[in-house]
């Protein structure tokens, strides 16, 4: 049986182990060495498929030439360094981001092949970094869909040309965006022969992380705050992982996945401490460009921000897309908007100071929205220059505003967001206030989430089937 267990954090070197709680049965990878995936026999098939159905929807090596990967570059120096090896931060301690020749790619990779190409991530597969077909681990990464919210919009008092739409990521294997990221780092770390990964997480990416490291047979530990919910730790542990609570905020388990590099031999797959989670995170930005019809974008759009990769990411999706001629030179790119909660906002903090990098937040506190809950950011810089450099702001919302918003999208337009994608609707009726939101933009908010993964309110509302049914009092609901 896998336990998890509380760690607390000391002033002395040595980690104590408390009150270990048994979570979840068949928690363990058994061998790390035993072969996990087999070649699956041919299929034949008349659909768009046109390989095997294991690899879902990955275009083959020959399609046109798998991957451009040139070299990866420090974000903050532009130091390059080689690649095809395995690498965390910069020497900087600043993230690395991959580099492609795109040069060579323009002209061939085409909206027309794009668009012939199964509806997954992995058709973006020239513009991400793993070399191979057979290392693209995947648990079928399907497009996710766009939704709007024409009540809601209609009381906002959006006009002629306005929208509130919803680009909903919890369609997504493990249920949130945390696949994209993870799907790629994990494919990576496959492809360059790392057999052991650790992570702290708020939840959603340790799950993400855990079902993809099981279904190609690398072994994962993952570290949480003990206040991540009970679901999140459970799903971990299900799905391969070792997983521990911790007594402290995400970055003081970061603490804990750092200092155990050398004595534990995992690789590090921390928030933008790896280089290859923008990578997958980007995704929703090359996704979202082909839906809008590839050069009329939406206006504005409000992302919710913990670590930021994928704010990051869009912002270097649209760099790309530009640079390969798929949209216009002068295709208007959208406002980036990094919305936080109020009780840990160091972005927001930064951004109204005109700082480069943010300032870490003591004594963070978030209600529910515990993947916005991220006290300091490595990337920090580079969420603030994506803002920045959109035209785009920062903005804090309460707890209270984000329960609303949960409330509001499931009564009236029956869409269960997680309390992180309320927090960018509540963004949205605050910026609709301040005037920064005009009544003809079009919004997109993001679901990062599915909501079924968090605590909902209760409901006990009974009927004693062997007593006489008042339909009166059911008439008047509840």
């Amino acid at each position: 049986m896998m336990n998890a267990c509380v760690l607390s954090i000391q002033a002395k070197p040595a980690l104590r182990l408390r009150g270990c709680k048994p979570v979840a049965r068949r928690a363990r990878v058994a061998s790390v060495t035993r072969a996990v995936i087999s070649d699956p026999p041919p299929i034949k098939t008349t659909a768009k498929f046109t390989q095997d159905w294991a690899l879902q929807g990955v275009p083959k090596d020959d399609e046109i030439a798998g991957t451009f990967v040139t070299h990866l570059e420090c974000s903050l120096t532009g130091e390059k360094y080689t690649a095809d090896e395995l690498h965390g931060l910069a020497e900087s301690g600043k993230p690395l981001l991959v580099r492609y020749d795109f040069a060579s790619l323009k002209g061939k990779l085409t909206r027309e092949i794009l668009a012939s190409r199964p509806p997954t991530l992995w058709k973006w597969r020239e513009m991400l970094p793993v070399r191979k077909a057979e290392d693209c681990v995947t648990l079928g990464e399907w497009m996710t869909p766009i939704v709007d919210a024409p009540k809601l919009a209609a009381e906002a008092g959006m006009e002629e040309g306005g929208a509130l739409l919803v680009k909903d990521e919890g369609r997504l294997p493990t249920g949130s965006f945390k696949a994209r990221g993870l799907v790629m780092a994990v494919s990576m770390a496959k492809e360059l022969g790392v057999t052991r990964m650790a992570m702290p997480t708020n939840g959603n990416a340790g799950a993400a992380m855990s079902a993809y490291c099981s279904r190609c047979g690398i072994e994962t530990y993952i570290f949480a705050p003990e206040d991540t919910p009970d679901t999140n730790i459970r799903e971990m542990a299900l799905q391969g992982a070792n997983v521990w609570r911790v007594n402290g905020y995400i970055d003081d388990c970061g603490k804990i996945v750092g200092g155990g590099k050398e004595e534990m031999n995992w690789f590090d797959t921390s928030t933008l401490k790896e280089p290859y989670r923008i990578e997958g995170k980007k995704t929703m930005g090359l996704e979202l460009v082909e839906q809008f019809g590839w050069d009329d974008l939406p206006d504005v759009i409000m992302y919710p921000t913990g670590g930021g990769t994928g704010l990051i990411g869009m912002w270097k999706a649209f760099a790309e897309l530009k640079e390969l001629g798929l949209i216009k030179p002068d295709t208007k790119l959208p406002k980036m908007v990094a919305v936080q909660a109020t009780g840990c906002a160091p972005m927001v903090n930064a951004y109204d100071a005109g700082e480069e990098f943010a300032t870490r937040v003591d004594g963070a506190f978030t209600r529910s929205a515990m993947g916005i809950r991220v006290p300091a950011a490595v990337g920090d810089f580079l969420i603030l220059r994506a803002v920045r450099e959109s035209g785009g702001w920062a903005v804090a919302v309460t707890d209270d505003a984000i329960d609303e918003g949960v409330e509001e999208f499931a009564k009236k337009e029956g869409f269960l967001l997680c309390p992180e994608g309320a927090a960018t609707y509540a963004a949205f009726k605050k910026g609709l206030a301040d005037g920064k939101i005009k009544k003809t933009d079009r919004v997109l908010l993001f679901n990062c989430a599915t909501g079924l993964k968090y605590p909902m309110p209760p409901s006990n509302n009974d009927i004693d089937r062997h007593e006489p049914i008042d339909y009166g009092e059911i008439a008047k609901g509840i």
